[in-house]
């Protein structure tokens, strides 16, 4: 008997399905259908777009036959489908959605192909069709990448080389060459990302909204978001680039002096969240200027990377205490002019912007203690106590935060350079002398 996992690649969307119904009087219906989408091992999930004698049909009988092919093998199965309900909202609601508007764009669509639900039907049986089979390309990729890319994981001593070792392993054995982690900073209302791959820039520090494409969906819907084709609310380059031009107000919730660092025009994307006890700290995302370019055995992949980049991450915040260190300020050069903006935790070194919120504040706290009383080493434990910084109680992205301080300082080489020493615990070290100065109120 085939499982629906058997036939996943003929629910990529790549053909479009066909749907038969029946009205209570015996009257068939057939017609094509956008998404045959695979929820789990028994239920797919049709799109629901037009009130049509489909809908019809199925609201007074609920009983329908889908038929897929496999874009490769051109195998065709006949799925015979029983309707659940329809959700207009969650996980596979807002999967169906965005690969919907992917699908839109390459053909030309966009106005018509608009998700009204999600019908969901449990799959009662699935039978073969007749015709000939094509033989299907061997798997370029499977668990020996995916065990790879773990071992590199496992062997991370700090969430630098965690994260620095994902990047290179989904390129090294996945072929994945462009790709970012995105930090959450839910108070803020935006991402930032705090390390990148195969772009001209590394992008550290780089802000987008919450609640802006494939990447805000997987943090909110808390699912994998993949997209086959091009779709032009997706792409984040051009769409922080266009919208930042005409709307001011939607500019000013980011900081744009560091560039985002995407494809200007992705072909296919894939976000999967990142999550710790429930609680999703940020985003792993992927992209290519190539169509079609993840397949669902890629998704799956990363789906497991993303676990255990979580699982990693919390494992690295160990909270120790700190004795204070002393030590001369150094006076190396001229003093490099540290300026805070306390309103929103800004930082600027020497007039360049360098970094904002939480870790911005953390920075000013750092340096008017080793301004203050020479100190060098500096735990989680005592940022996590100081409720200036506005740290949140629960998943507050400590250690992100940190990686994310530490590559700014490198990048702006301003004679700052922030150290891991051992878990939960780090150290400035001050290559120049400094002055700071706090500008406006936190008020």
């Amino acid at each position: 008997m085939t499982e629906l996992d058997e036939i996943r690649d003929s629910l990529e969307g790549v053909v479009p399905g066909v749907v038969s119904t029946c009205a209570p009087d015996g009257t068939p219906n057939v017609c094509y259908i956008s998404q045959v989408e695979y929820v789990d091992r028994e239920h797919v999930a049709l799109s629901f777009q037009f009130f049509n004698k489909t809908r019809q049909n199925v609201l007074a009988n609920p009983h329908a036959v889908a038929a897929v092919m496999d874009p490769e093998s051109a195998a065709v199965h006949r799925l015979y489908l029983g309707y659940l309900r329809t959700e207009t909202a969650g996980p596979v609601f807002e999967r169906m959605r965005a690969k919907l508007a992917s699908i839109a764009n390459a053909t030309g669509m966009a106005e018509v192909f608009r998700l009204r639900g999600a019908d969901i039907y449990r799959v009662e049986r699935i039978e073969p069709m007749p015709g000939k089979v094509l033989p299907k390309a061997s798997r370029r990729r499977g668990l020996s990448a995916l065990r790879a890319c773990s071992d590199a994981l496992s062997r991370a001593k700090d969430l630098g080389q965690l994260i620095d070792g994902l990047l290179e392993g989904l390129a090294a054995h996945f072929g994945i060459e462009h790709a970012m982690v995105l930090a959450i900073d839910r108070a803020g209302g935006r991402f930032y990302a705090l390390a990148s791959r195969g772009y001209g820039d590394s992008g550290v520090g780089a802000e987008i909204p919450l609640d802006v494409g494939a990447v805000g969906i997987a943090a909110s819907a808390r699912v994998p978001i993949r997209l086959a084709h091009a779709a032009a609310d997706y792409a984040y380059v051009r769409a922080i680039r266009e919208t930042a031009a005409k709307d001011p107000l939607w500019a000013s919730r980011l900081e744009l002096a560091i560039p985002f660092p995407g494809l200007p025009d992705p072909h296919s994307q894939l976000a999967v969240p990142i999550e710790i006890d429930g609680n999703v700290l940020g985003v792993l995302y992927v992209e290519s200027a190539e169509q079609r370019r993840f397949s669902h055995e890629d998704e799956d992949a990363l789906v497991t990377l993303a676990r255990q980049l979580g699982l990693s991450m919390r494992g690295y915040d160990v909270e120790e205490a700190v004795p204070p260190s002393a030590g001369p300020t150094p006076s190396v050069g001229r003093p490099l002019v540290v300026k805070y903006f306390p309103e929103n935790g800004s930082i600027f070194c020497d007039e360049e912007y360098l970094i904002r919120g939480v870790a911005g504040a953390i920075l000013w706290k750092l340096l008017g203690h080793h301004l203050r009383e020479g100190r060098s080493e500096f735990s989680n434990r005592e940022l996590r106590l100081d409720r200036a910084l506005g740290l949140p109680e629960i998943a507050d992205n400590l250690e992100a935060r940190l990686l994310l301080l530490e590559r700014r300082l490198q990048d702006k080489q301003t004679g700052l350079t922030l150290r891991r020493t051992e878990r939960g615990r780090f150290s400035l070290l001050v290559n120049r002398s400094v002055t700071l100065s706090e500008l406006g109120s936190s008020r």
